[in-house]
Order: C-alpha cells, then sequence, then structure tokens
C-alpha cells in the first residue's frame, strides 16, 4: 500500500529556528530518507518552498484564473511530503514516526490510491 505523509510546520514557530538549527535537521533528514529509500519503503520525499511562493488556480466560468500566493490564510502550512510504501497504516505510522523533522512539524499519514483503479 502508498502511504502519503504531510509534512506541515506552524508558520510562525518555524520563523524561531535558527537557520543552523535547520541546517542540521536537513541533513538528518538527507540520512534518514536515504536509509527508508535503501530499504524500498520511501518512494518519493520532497520538500516545498514558502507558501509566498505559490501560485493559486481557479476554475470559475470556465476561466482559469492564477493568484499569487497561497489560497487561503492559515496557521500551518504545507512544508514536504513522502510517499510511502508499507504493508499497513501502522508500518507507515511507525516509519513517519521515525523522521527527525518530526521534532518541527506535525505528520498526517494518509492511505493513497490510484483513481485509475481505484486502489
Amino acid at each position: 500500500m502508498k502511504f502519503l505523509c504531510q509534512i506541515w510546520f506552524d508558520t510562525e514557530k518555524c520563523k524561531l529556528v535558527p537557520q543552523a538549527e535547520w541546517d542540521a535537521v536537513t541533513q538528518e533528514c538527507i540520512i534518514s530518507d536515504n536509509r527508508w529509500r535503501d530499504s524500498g519503503h520511501l518512494l518519493v520525499a520532497h520538500a516545498l518552498h514558502e507558501p509566498s511562493t505559490a501560485i493559486t488556480l481557479r476554475l470559475h466560468n470556465g476561466e482559469v484564473s492564477a493568484t499569487d500566493g497561497p489560497f487561503a490564510e492559515i496557521k500551518e502550512h504545507l512544508g514536504g511530503f513522502v510517499l510511502l510504501e508499507a504493508e499497513n497504516i501502522e508500518e507507515a505510522k511507525t516509519i513517519a514516526s521515525s523522521f527527525p523533522i518530526l521534532k518541527y512539524c506535525s505528520i498526517e499519514v494518509r492511505p493513497a490510491y490510484s483513481i485509475q483503479d481505484g486502489k
């Protein structure tokens, strides 16, 4: 089964973390990602740039419009995602619980499926 792990950060608290601390946890995350990738559990892992770099698309009356920045003002922002292969949600939870970034965020673990085959 595949599981999407969404990495959610408290936007204001992130601003208080010193750059050296971010750099250190980034190195820890690289080591962790490589370990889970080597075991066959980690399929994809990507960090996201800050929400201000986003473009939000909307369809209204058949026309697409684009707006700079995130769609809504929120206290947390999506900072990255990991796609896991695991036997079940308990195994996915165990894997995500080992991610070093958990010191700075919450991680939502959600089963994923292919819309083509419904699995």
